[in-house]
């Protein structure tokens, strides 16, 4: 169990996660995959959710390292971690993954984590790209931020 005010929150929970989080401040949402994190940033009265970046992962250290530095960086508030549920709800093996790694990332950040249903995201993401017309390997490069976005938008929209 993650030391207080270092839990992660359920979907339903959202509102407790924004609770702990100040009047302003971006957050940031992470799209974990098993070679990149699609990362994107919110505006500071949390109302728009953008693309910011993708990172390569390479090892869980290095990986939370450079999370850690792009809050710094952005002054985020708090992070949303897109829970990968299955489309019956269900949660498989990249569900579990992913709570580990919200598990072990708590350990290394006072920011608080909540997770947030990414169930069509990176579909979402896709379609949205392949609309604004942007070529295979330009939407291969721009997917998983994008989702992270997506992720992003939805909880901000919650949390309004």
């Amino acid at each position: 169990m993650p030391p207080a005010g270092r839990a992660a929150f359920e979907p339903a929970a959202i509102d407790a996660f924004a609770g702990l989080l100040p009047p302003r401040g971006p957050l940031l949402a992470l799209d974990l995959g098993t070679k990149t994190i699609g990362v994107a940033i919110s505006d500071i009265g949390r109302r728009i959710g953008s693309p910011l970046v993708l990172i390569r992962r390479t090892r869980f250290g290095a990986d939370a390292d450079a999370l850690t530095r792009l809050a710094a960086t952005h002054q985020a508030v708090g992070f949303v971690l897109g829970l990968p549920l299955n489309m019956d709800g269900s949660e498989g093996p990249r569900a579990q993954a992913t709570r580990a790694f919200a598990r072990n990332f708590a350990g290394r950040t006072d920011l608080p984590i909540a997770y947030w249903d990414e169930r069509l995201s990176t579909a979402a993401a896709e379609r949205m790209l392949i609309d604004a017309d942007r070529s295979r390997a330009r939407r291969a490069e721009l997917v998983d931020k994008t989702a992270a976005a997506w992720v992003l938008q939805g909880a901000l929209d919650r949390m309004g």
